[in-house]
């Protein structure tokens, strides 16, 4: 038999035991976390960083030349949108990359605070008017036990909730961490318009743009109105920006990158 622990050896007669040296423990050394920071197989792979950790340097204003002047702020190695009175796009506004992409993997970290509301879209082109946020596809970020745009919809029960693309299609099989907590977001478009939602490493949905079922999803979504398409049917741009929404509630973002296809 075997003791896990202390061992005492004893000897035939039981008499002068003789303990023996207690193991000594292991020091575990704290492991410091490296954030917007690329690996040499990400390098190796193509994957570029879009936020540095440190500036606002390939990201200003939607329909603006600058960065947004307020609303938006680097802390701590993370990109954040502040709290206001969570209205779409009404303090700093949303932001978007300088450069525009047509297929690609983009990841992002987020840490959403409780009842928070933002997304993360792509395909956005600034043809609309300047008013709210500007139009594209979303991969929706939303505290759904706490928010209420979880439970709406315009035809399609759930297609508001975390990591669905918004008001078009529900996410399954969704693994949050949590609030306050760090969860990563994975888009992939494909060359042959296929296009996927990922969390925290699970696929959570996938669909065909330009299809014909994603025209329907379209047709029965908000998306049908006549503003989203005056300049293009929605969704189905050439390339776009990457945008990050700012939807009056204070979000984090760090480790955004992307790897363009080909």
């Amino acid at each position: 038999m075997v003791a896990i622990g202390t061992v005492f050896l004893y000897g035939c007669s039981g008499k002068n035991a003789q303990k023996a040296e207690p193991a000594v423990e292991s020091v575990t050394t704290p492991v410091t976390e490296i954030v917007n920071q690329l690996t040499e197989q990400e390098k190796a792979d193509g994957w570029i960083l879009l936020f540095d950790g440190k500036t606002t340097n390939g990201w200003r204003g939607a329909h603006k030349e600058a960065f947004p002047e307020h609303g938006w702020s680097v802390n701590n190695e993370q990109l954040i949108v502040h709290k206001s009175d969570g209205s779409e796009s009404t303090n700093g506004g949303d932001i978007v990359t300088n450069g525009n992409y047509s297929t690609f993997e983009l990841s992002v970290d987020f840490k959403i605070t409780e009842g928070a509301n933002s997304g993360i879209k792509y395909f956005v082109t600034e043809k609309e008017k300047q008013k709210g946020s500007a139009y594209g596809l979303e991969f929706q970020i939303l505290d759904d036990a706490k928010h209420p745009d979880a439970k709406l919809y315009t035809t399609y029960p759930g297609s508001r909730t975390l990591s669905s693309l918004y008001d078009m299609k529900k996410s399954e099989k969704v693994h949050f961490n949590g609030v306050g907590e760090w969860n990563t977001a994975l888009i992939k478009v494909f060359p042959n318009n296929h296009v996927e939602h990922w969390l925290n490493g699970v696929k959570v949905l996938e669909y065909e743009r330009r299809s014909a079922e994603f025209k329907e999803l379209v047709k029965h979504s908000k998306y049908a109105a006549p503003a989203y398409n005056e300049d293009g049917l929605f969704g189905e741009a050439k390339e776009g920006h990457i945008l990050l929404q700012d939807h009056g509630d204070e979000v984090a973002f760090r480790n955004i990158k992307i790897k363009e296809l080909k």
